[in-house]
């Protein structure tokens, strides 16, 4: 097992940078979406890449881009939603 071992600081947002050399093992780039995981019974925090999924869709239809759009934000709300884990 290899660890690394870095000391980052919180901003005034509660907000970390993820070392360059932890991004890349984990092949974390900008935009990327990551899952904090917190194991309660060893008191740590885990960072774990968002892994996407590739979704093939066949319409019946055509679709405007209006209606793309409209369903990629209704995606994301439901995605940040699922995922909002402020409570703990």
């Amino acid at each position: 097992m290899i660890l690394v071992n870095n000391l980052v600081k919180v901003t005034r947002n509660y907000q970390v940078t993820i070392p360059a050399t932890v991004r890349e093992k984990l092949g974390i780039k900008e935009g990327d979406l990551v899952r904090i995981i917190y194991d309660k019974s060893e008191g740590i925090a885990k960072i774990v890449p968002a892994r996407k999924k590739r979704i093939t869709v066949r319409l019946s239809r055509k679709i405007s881009v209006k209606e793309i759009e409209r369903l990629i934000e209704e995606t994301l709300d439901e995605t940040t939603s699922l995922h909002d884990h402020s409570h703990l």
